[in-house]
C-alpha cells in the first residue's frame, strides 16, 4: 500500500511540460514548471512548508503559536494549509486589490484575515506588511513569516523547486524564466542553477508598477504604481531578492500577463493564472530571440481558481478595456503630459463661497479635496454644491468638507488609457494620482483630443 502520511508530503514534484501551441516551430523549445499542481495551487506551498518547519526547529514558532503574515494570498494559502496539518493559529494582512476567491479560500482553511489598503507607500502604518509586523508585535507567543526578507524563502527554492528543474532537464537548457515577487523562486532556483552551470541565463519578469526591474538596472527605487495582475511584482525591495544570480530582468503590462494566461488555459490546457501569463510572455519572447534548438524552463506560478472573476471573466476583461484587438493607446501619462492646465484643487476647511467662485474662474465642474499633507481625500462636483443649497443643508460659509463626496475615478499615471473608460461610463473625470499627489484630472474631452492628436498623425 502506498500513500502519503498529510497532504504536506504531495508538495512538490511538479511536472514540467512541453508549450506546444504556443510557441513556433522556428523558436527555442518553452518548458513550463506547473506550481499551480502544488496542493493549495501555487509554488507558495514549498516556502510555506520549509518555513514553518525551520521556525519550529528553531523554536521560533512552540506548539500553540499564532502565525502571522502579510501576503498576496499565495502564501497565506500555503501557511494555512500547513498550519491546518500542524494546528496553529493563523492571521493574515492582504492588499484590497487580491480577489475575493483568495480572501475565502483563507477563511475556509480558517484564517483570519484583514484587508489593507493598495494604494499607500510601503513605510506606511496602513501598508499590509507594516500591518503584519504590528500584528505580530501585539499578539502573544506570534511567529512573524517575514516572506518577503527571510533568507528560508530563498532556501526553500534552492533545496527544492532549484534541484527538481535540474534534475528534470539534466541541466541541459539555457535560460531560466521566473516572476519576481518576493523573490525567493528566481534567487533560489538562480543560486542553484549558478553553482552547477554559468551557460544558463536566469531572467526576472517584473510588472510595470513594480520596483524590481528599476531597481535592477539603476540600484535606485522608483516610485512603484498599482497594477491588476497579483502575485508578481513589489512595491519595496525585499531582502528574499537576490539580484546578483539574476542575469537580466524584463517588463510586463497587465494586458500581456491576462492575454497569455487566457491563452495557456485555452489553448494548452493549463489551468495558471495571471503572473503565470507574463512569465510565459517573456519566455516567448525569448524563444523568438534565440530561435530552434535552445530550451528554456518558465515557472507557471499559480492556479487560474484563484481568478475566474477576474482576469478569465471575459466581462472583467471588458472593463478594464483588455480584449481589445487593437494595438493599446499608450499609457494615461502620456495624456498627462499634454495637459495645458494644472490640476485646481482646494482643501476641506475652505467655504463654498471660495469653491464656487474658483470653479467659475477656470471653467471646470468639479475639484479635488486636499488634505493638510497634499493627498487627495475626496472631490466636490457643481452638482454637489447645487444640491447642498437647494436642500438647505449648506450656505456659502459651509465648509468645502461637509458637502464632497469619496473620489471614484482615482488613476495611475502607469495604467493603460484603456481604463479611463470605466471611470467615463460613470460621468467621472480621471483624477491621476502618483505618491498620494495629484499629477493631473483628465475629461472625456481630454481623451478625445488626445487620441485625435494620435490620428492624425497615423494618416
Amino acid at each position: 500500500m502506498k500513500f502519503k502520511q498529510n497532504i504536506l508530503e504531495a508538495i512538490g514534484n511538479t511536472p514540467l511540460v512541453r508549450l506546444n501551441k504556443l510557441s513556433s516551430k522556428d523558436a527555442a523549445t518553452v518548458l513550463v514548471k506547473c506550481e499551480f499542481m502544488n496542493p493549495t495551487g501555487s509554488i507558495k506551498d514549498r516556502m510555506a512548508l520549509h518555513i514553518i518547519e525551520e521556525a519550529e526547529r528553531s523554536g521560533q514558532l512552540k506548539p500553540g503559536g499564532v502565525i502571522v503574515e502579510n501576503t498576496s494570498g499565495n502564501t497565506g494559502l500555503g501557511v494555512a494549509m500547513v498550519a491546518a496539518v500542524k494546528g496553529y493559529r493563523c492571521v493574515f494582512t492582504m492588499p484590497d486589490k487580491m480577489s475575493q476567491e483568495k480572501v475565502n479560500m483563507l477563511k475556509a482553511f480558517g484564517a483570519e484575515v484583514v484587508i489593507t489598503p493598495t494604494d499607500v507607500p510601503g513605510d506606511s502604518p496602513q501598508h499590509y506588511v507594516e500591518t503584519a509586523k504590528r500584528i505580530a508585535r501585539e499578539t502573544p507567543n506570534a511567529f512573524y513569516v517575514n516572506q518577503y526578507h527571510t533568507p528560508a524563502n530563498i532556501d526553500a527554492h534552492y533545496r527544492s523547486t532549484g534541484r527538481e528543474i535540474w534534475e528534470e532537464t539534466g541541466g541541459d537548457f539555457d535560460v531560466f524564466v521566473a516572476g519576481t515577487g518576493t523573490g525567493g523562486t528566481v534567487s533560489g532556483v538562480g543560486r542553484y542553477i549558478k553553482e552547477r552551470s554559468h551557460r544558463v541565463r536566469i531572467v526576472g519578469v517584473d510588472p510595470i508598477g513594480s520596483v524590481h526591474y528599476h531597481y535592477f538596472y539603476t540600484k535606485t527605487l522608483p516610485t512603484p504604481h498599482v497594477y491588476k495582475v497579483e502575485g508578481i511584482g513589489e512595491d519595496i525591495l525585499c531582502g528574499a531578492m537576490d539580484f546578483s544570480v539574476v542575469d537580466e530582468m524584463r517588463q510586463v503590462n497587465d494586458k500581456e500577463c491576462f492575454s497569455i494566461g487566457r491563452r495557456l488555459v485555452r489553448e494548452e490546457g493549463l489551468f495558471c493564472g495571471g503572473s503565470s501569463g507574463g512569465v510565459v510572455h517573456i519566455a516567448l519572447q525569448i524563444a523568438r530571440e534565440i530561435g530552434p534548438g535552445k530550451t528554456i524552463v518558465a515557472v507557471l506560478t499559480d492556479s487560474g481558481s484563484r481568478y475566474i472573476s477576474k482576469f478569465l471573466s471575459d466581462s472583467w476583461m471588458k472593463d478594464f478595456g483588455f480584449l481589445e484587438a487593437q494595438p493599446d493607446l499608450g499609457l494615461v501619462e502620456d495624456i498627462v503630459k499634454d495637459l495645458k492646465r494644472k490640476p485646481i484643487t482646494a482643501t476641506g476647511e475652505e467655504k463654498l463661497e471660495v469653491i464656487i467662485s474658483r470653479l467659475k474662474e477656470n471653467g471646470i465642474s468639479q475639484m479635488p479635496i486636499l488634505d493638510a499633507s497634499g493627498k487627495p481625500t475626496s472631490i466636490i462636483h457643481e452638482v454637489d454644491v447645487l444640491h447642498a443649497l437647494q436642500s438647505g443643508k449648506a450656505s456659502l460659509m459651509t465648509l468645502a468638507k461637509s458637502v464632497s463626496h469619496p473620489i471614484g475615478g482615482l488613476i495611475y499615471p502607469k495604467a493603460r488609457i484603456e481604463e479611463l473608460y470605466r471611470i467615463f461610463e460613470s460621468d467621472k473625470v480621471a483624477v491621476v494620482v502618483d505618491s498620494n499627489k495629484i499629477v493631473g484630472i483628465i475629461s472625456k474631452i481630454d481623451l478625445i483630443e488626445y487620441m485625435s492628436r494620435n490620428y492624425n498623425k497615423a494618416r
